[in-house]
């Protein structure tokens, strides 16, 4: 089953991603984590990557495809994966079809996310970040044991510029402009699922969980 997760930003994709992967016994892909493990292995398209973030700029789109193309090719896709972070717009949803296509797959199931404002703000607005592994925590629903200190590194955890209410809200209004025709392209494919990740975690995953047996 190859999945693709949607939402706004503090739905919870990362999270679910990494968790339905694991109950699946899926690959689990995100595109920010192949951009940093090829900036990190100083691969080909590392180095051009890093070219554009050493200048402040955005890794443009098609650098950040053809990384994905790359990932499709390792053997541990055969029997599908769950990716999140891509696509992110329309264009990209149907580049995506055509990079599978190529390799006769397609998209199975595609979750959309579903959060209220206050709660993504609640949310996002007491999110920490480790600066060293980029593992993230919660100022309330899940602190790390030490004050201001990374669990699984030691790292400094910090709280981005952009997590705040104001700054938020901009985000989820661009998020639902940009969204809104990639959400109607896939329910129009009859692929797409909405799940309401407003509750706990493990109650999402279970929710999910049982939707993809139903496609099978």
């Amino acid at each position: 089953m190859r999945i693709v997760l949607l939402g706004p930003p503090g739905a919870g994709k990362g999270t679910q991603a990494k968790q339905l992967a694991r109950k699946l016994g899926l690959p689990h892909i995100s595109t920010g984590d192949i951009l940093r493990q090829n900036v990190a292995g100083d691969t080909f398209l590392g180095k051009e990557a890093r070219d554009y973030m050493n200048k402040g700029l955005l890794v443009p789109d098609e650098l950040v495809t053809k990384m994905l193309s790359e990932r499709f090719k390792q053997p541990d896709v055969k029997n599908g994966f769950i990716l999140d972070g891509y696509p992110r717009n329309l264009s990209q949803a149907k580049v995506l079809d055509g990079i599978l296509a190529r390799m006769k797959m397609k998209i199975g199931l595609v979750f959309d996310l579903d959060c209220s404002e206050p709660v993504i703000i609640q949310r996002l607005s007491g999110r920490l970040v480790c600066r060293k592994c980029g593992a993230n925590f919660h100022k309330t629903n899940m602190p790390p044991k030490k004050e201001n200190v990374c669990d699984n590194c030691g790292g400094e955890l910090y709280q981005r510029p952009d997590d705040n209410v104001e700054t938020i809200k901009k985000r989820l209004a661009v998020y639902k402009n940009e969204v809104s025709v990639l959400i109607k392209y896939y329910e129009d494919n009859g692929l797409l699922l909405r799940v309401n990740s407003g509750g706990r975690a493990e109650v999402v995953l279970e929710e999910m969980v049982r939707l993809v047996s139903t496609k099978k």
